[in-house]
């Protein structure tokens, strides 16, 4: 390829940077962890979305599903924050295992208009995505109820927020991360919001 990079390229790049920040465990500064966590409330809203296979799918039902849940905001064409998070998920599937079914990664897409199911499971393809991953579209009012709901919304898919949502053991509370964090840190997240 002349010119421009190709995926298996931006995919080198995303996972050795998300490697680089398990490894600096994220920090800028010694005992900084890089990244804001808080333990929130939200309301997930009853809404139906469609995942990468075309099926549909019932968000509050992917979130109670008794599974840890993982879910970020990202988007098929996003060159910045987006290969970083899902080269995250990459690396988290990778210490599960075999295990991949038993914790629900969502990612809801923030621009529907372009992430159809053809392009979503082609996204998930090239972070060699495993059961338990789940790419989330919809209609631009249901997508704007669910950013909405987790104080995410953005008017602008580029001026995306980086961050990520854990489902903690109370009812509608969920650990929210402001900031990127490397594998390591979000197994350790995920595993202090399973305990609460």
């Amino acid at each position: 390829m002349t010119g421009r990079k190709g995926p298996r390229f931006l995919l080198a790049i995303a996972i050795a940077i998300a490697g680089l920040i398990s490894v600096g465990g994220g920090r800028a500064v010694a005992g900084d962890p890089g990244y804001k966590r808080s333990v929130v409330r939200y309301a997930v809203p009853d809404v139906v979305l469609v995942n990468q296979d075309g099926a549909r799918v019932r968000l509050q039902s992917l979130v109670e599903s008794g599974k840890p849940v993982v879910l970020d905001f990202i988007y098929g064409t996003c060159t910045t924050i987006c290969p970083i998070l899902s080269a995250g998920y990459t690396s988290l599937q990778g210490k599960l295992g075999p295990d991949t079914r038993k914790m629900q990664l969502i990612s809801i897409s923030i621009d529907p208009e372009h992430d159809t199911p053809k392009v979503m499971k082609g996204y998930l393809k090239q972070y060699r995505a495993k059961p338990g991953w789940d790419f989330l579209t919809g209609s631009r009012e249901d997508i704007d109820r669910v950013m909405r709901a987790f104080d995410s919304y953005v008017s602008d898919k580029m001026y995306h927020k980086q961050v990520t949502f854990i489902r903690a053991k109370g009812p509608g509370e969920w650990v929210r991360i402001d900031g990127l964090l490397g594998s390591s840190d979000l197994m350790n997240e995920i595993g202090k919001a399973s305990k609460k």
